[in-house]
């Protein structure tokens, strides 16, 4: 295993692992939600994903499904977690770092998350590599395990998130996306009235919950087409908001019994700016709010994107995956379910931006491990140049 390069010929670049190779394959711990979920954190949830199916926000059509009231959409498991999913995987202290996300998987056993439902998590880091890459030169890629059950003790999903942390200031150094960088592209009426067009013929494609047969369900088959954007920094804070432990006081701090010197919330190695100020936070909200003090400030800003090496306002890797399973999920309907979502991240939705969702079924799997029929669906996220963002392979279970 490598863990340096060389950034250029006067000096040697190194990741300094010393904190991160004896805590793997040890329990993690991290943020514990104080409340259940009700039904203003799903409909904020929905809202914020740009997710129009109704199950999950108007009370009134819910009554009328077999569930019989508004039950919250798969990909909210991620926003009843701490840190956006990925406190499992973001273990070690490492100076001056910055991370992104490099992908998630995600595993979903059958048990829906209703109102008056609180999820616990039980976490544990897996793995990690380092690659040279042009964007930071030495990088670190970790991965890790979080089992996602409810306080009944039923399993409800498992998720993976791979994170990649490097160096901020070599990647700023580096400056890969400094030729984005600059003002967001600027749309021309014609061309956000067609966007808007496709926005809403997706949103009218299966708002009564239809579920496929997966009997008739062919390889080849395509799934509307889904765009969502023009991102904007209004769009980006939506997303933020949405995630309930960003919240002043949402959740206190938990640790695996049993681990010595367990992970919990240690400082990561930000640079200045970029870190929490967890005391002074029990006065003042906006120094825990990464927003405005902390890691997701770049997200926002570009001053403070060019630090980290984005150059430019940019969205979240767990929202994009969560964009993914909530395509699936209105496809497969009431009576589907999205088992299977492995969704690799090869660039940031920016600023300016819109993105394209398509989906095409690339197998039918008759005996599955699953246990039952189930499709794959291959789906890819493209901007509005065609370069692709995200590429995702799923499993969907539909009634057969």
């Amino acid at each position: 295993m490598t863990q340096s390069a060389v950034a250029n010929s006067e000096e040697v670049v190194k990741l300094d692992l010393s904190d991160v190779e004896h805590r793997l394959g040890k329990r993690v711990g991290g943020g514990q939600l104080w409340e259940p979920c009700n039904k203003t954190d799903i409909r904020r949830w929905v809202m914020a994903m740009d997710y129009v199916n109704p199950l999950h926000w108007d009370q009134r059509f819910a009554r009328q499904t077999r569930f019989g009231d508004i039950i919250a959409p798969q990909s909210m498991a991620v926003a009843l977690d701490y840190g956006h999913g990925n406190n499992q995987a973001c273990v070690g202290h490492i100076p001056g770092q910055h991370m992104i996300f490099g992908g998630e998987e995600w595993w979903w056993y059958g048990t829906h998350v209703r109102p008056g439902d609180q999820l616990i998590q039980e976490r544990i880091f897996t793995g990690y590599k380092v690659s040279d890459t042009k964007f930071a030169g030495p990088t670190l890629f970790q991965r890790g395990d979080t089992i996602h059950r409810n306080q009944r003790g039923d399993l409800i999903a498992k998720s993976c998130p791979t994170v990649i942390r490097y160096l901020a200031k070599e990647a700023e150094k580096r400056g890969i996306y400094a030729a984005t960088a600059g003002a967001p592209k600027r749309w021309t009426a014609a061309a956000l009235e067609e966007i808007d067009k496709i926005r809403r013929d997706w949103f009218m494609s299966n708002r009564t919950g239809k579920s496929p047969d997966w009997k008739q369900v062919q390889v080849g088959d395509r799934l509307p087409r889904r765009v969502i954007g023009p991102h904007s920094i209004a769009s980006f804070t939506t997303e933020y908001r949405a995630f309930i432990f960003n919240i002043w006081g949402s959740f206190y701090w938990t640790a695996p019994e049993g681990v010595e010197d367990p992970w919990v919330n240690q400082d990561m190695g930000w640079i200045e700016g970029f870190s929490f100020d967890e005391e002074g936070a029990m006065i003042d909200p906006r120094l825990r709010d990464g927003l405005y003090v902390g890691p997701s400030r770049g997200h926002i800003d570009d001053s403070r994107a060019s630090e980290i090496g984005m150059h430019r306002a940019y969205g979240y890797g767990a929202t994009m995956a969560a964009w993914n399973t909530d395509y699936l999920a209105f496809w497969a309907g009431h009576d589907g379910l999205v088992r299977h979502a492995k969704s690799d991240f090869r660039g940031p939705a920016f600023e300016g931006d819109v993105t394209y969702i398509d989906g095409e079924v690339v197998d039918k799997i008759e005996h599955s491990a699953w246990g039952f029929p189930v499709v794959q669906v291959k789906v890819t996220m493209t901007n509005q140049d065609g370069k692709t963002v995200v590429t995702a392979l799923n499993e969907v279970e539909l009634p057969y």
